[in-house]
């Protein structure tokens, strides 16, 4: 494009402060300007201060000599054009809240639910070449918007296949609720036709409750196949309670020994592992 522009920016050859050979009249014409066959380049990329970071702007500056009739002669005056060419966000990135924010991992993800004590949270998995996705997308941000107590974790397909597969998900848009020591509340798919759906289950499981514990997360098999997954960079063990002494138990100590507790890179949370076992896919 700056090639272009430099080209068709001269009708003149001449330079310094040599007759232009054409007609006087013409000379005079308010509408004639000459510039020279020489332009000067300049191209500025900036990134704005947004909540997303998603918009580029990339400034192309093209200078050139503007000539200016003076006794019959052209003096060169400096011009300088600016042209702003804009990258748009995209279609996920539009309409963010502050209770949203996309997963980068699977290690993200079982911090994430783990750290939400008793709030709801919704994860959201999409993929930006889904049309429903992108159609359900907006409505989302606005549920965002007015229940501001709840968490939106979302999670682009595309970038996170493995664990996509190994928490068996294979279709979209697909959403899972996330709640306390509940874990996890319920799971489906819907899009913009059924949008009843989502609310309805926002309802349902947005009310007040008292806290039962510490925040489940994840499922104990779902935390298994994460870890067995050799695409994923994601640690999980089990960490069992110590045996008690089976004289305590026999006088009546209420200890469960079979108890475990598992651990995500050293962080201990009670889990009861009841989801069924997913197997990695590829």
């Amino acid at each position: 494009m700056a090639q272009v522009l430099s080209q068709r920016c001269f009708l003149s050859p001449y330079g310094g402060r040599r007759p232009l050979s054409c007609s006087s009249a013409r000379r005079k014409s308010p509408g004639f300007v000459a510039l020279r066959r020489v332009s000067s380049l300049k191209i500025e990329t900036l990134r704005s201060a947004s909540r997303s970071g998603g918009l580029h702007l990339r400034i192309l500056h093209v200078g050139a000599l503007r000539w200016k009739n003076s006794r019959g002669f052209f003096s060169a005056i400096p011009v300088q054009m600016t042209l702003t060419i804009g990258k748009s966000q995209k279609w996920w990135e539009r309409g963010l809240q502050s209770n949203m924010k996309e997963i980068e991992s699977a290690q993200d993800l079982a911090e994430s639910l783990l750290n939400a004590g008793d709030k709801l949270v919704i994860v959201d998995f999409f993929s930006p070449g889904c049309g429903g996705c992108r159609a359900l997308h907006p409505k989302i941000c606005q549920i965002a918007e007015t229940n501001p107590d709840v968490q939106f974790l979302q999670i682009n397909y595309e970038k996170h296949k493995p664990m996509c597969y190994t928490l068996n998900v294979h279709v979209l848009p697909f959403f899972r609720f996330y709640r306390g020591a509940h874990g996890r509340l319920c799971n489906f798919s819907c899009t913009n036709a059924t949008i009843k759906k989502f609310k309805d289950a926002l309802a349902k499981h947005n009310t007040d409750r008292c806290s039962l514990g510490p925040a489940k997360g994840l499922e104990e098999s779902e935390l298994m196949a994460l870890s067995a997954n050799k695409d994923l960079s994601f640690t999980y063990a089990k960490k069992p309670v110590p045996v008690p002494n089976p004289d305590d138990v026999a006088g009546g100590d209420s200890t469960n020994p079979t108890t475990l507790v598992p651990t995500i890179n050293g962080t201990g949370e009670d889990s009861e592992g009841k989801a069924r076992f997913v197997s990695a896919g590829g």
